[in-house]
């Protein structure tokens, strides 16, 4: 794994999945703010798998953040396989990397895990991360899998197209390790494997429809009707698991 420098710009913002709770990308569109009075330009990044598929993604999240607040989303389409051009967040207020294949997305950033940080926090951009967009947040990025040395640990379904369990580099915008839609998908185990495995320091699973924010002093604020369950080594080579709720927040590091 790659050591990205430490993010030092605005709030990260990590949102486990689910479309019940548009609310949830308030804290996120406040952030970006906007110029002169206008509504903040919000990059969505969507990896297109083809046939339609980045224009009708797209839409969900244009609805998805305009039930929130005033915005104006802006779509960046990235064919699967190709990078992401950095330069799109040079005329935007706030950048939502939002979900589908996470392996994809990691690819589609892989070139740009230095440079994209120090571009958001020079231009005080804050970032969202929708369930894959979350994962990718992390300096190190739980991009999928579903079994540990072949033995399964959460449902076949929410591998990503992987069989053993993978971490790789992320963006390091959090200093901990991110799993979404952990209590729709049951996607807790496979984070806890992957912070034994890995000897990561931390990690969190974030459920659906839930917020945490990650702010400039080191602390992680959970809002929604979810939770965000986080996973610590523990002395005795296992982990210790604490679960918050909305209103509650806990240290990132």
């Amino acid at each position: 794994m790659n050591e990205p420098s430490e993010h030092t710009g605005p709030s990260t913002f990590l949102i486990g999945g689910g479309w019940a709770t548009p609310v949830v990308y308030g804290p996120f569109l406040r952030a970006a703010g906007g110029s002169a009075g206008s509504a903040p330009r919000i990059a969505c990044v969507v990896v297109d798998e083809g046939e339609g598929d980045g224009e009708r993604q797209f839409a969900r999240y244009d609805s998805a953040l305009r039930s929130a607040g005033g915005c104006a989303p802006v779509p960046v389409l990235v064919p699967i396989g190709g990078p992401f051009d950095v330069e799109a967040v040079r005329d935007v207020d706030g950048l939502l990397v939002c979900g589908g294949l996470t392996p994809a997305y990691q690819d589609a950033f892989a070139h740009c895990l230095d440079r994209l940080p120090r571009l958001l926090a020079e231009r005080g951009i804050p970032y969202a991360g929708f369930s894959a967009g979350a994962a990718l947040a992390a300096r190190s990025a739980v991009v999928g899998g579903w079994l540990l040395d072949g033995v399964p640990v959460c449902p076949e379904d929410t591998a990503e197209d992987l069989d053993e369990i993978a971490v790789r580099d992320g963006l390091g915008l959090v200093p901990f390790a991110v799993d979404a839609h952990a209590a729709q998908w049951g996607t807790l185990p496979r984070l806890i494997a992957a912070v034994t495995r890995h000897r990561l320091a931390h990690g969190v699973a974030v459920d659906e429809n839930t917020l945490v924010e990650v702010t400039a002093d080191g602390r992680a604020h959970v809002s929604g009707p979810g939770r965000a369950h986080s996973v610590r080594p523990s002395a005795d080579d296992g982990v210790l698991v604490r679960s918050y709720g909305a209103g509650e927040s806990f240290a990132t590091a």
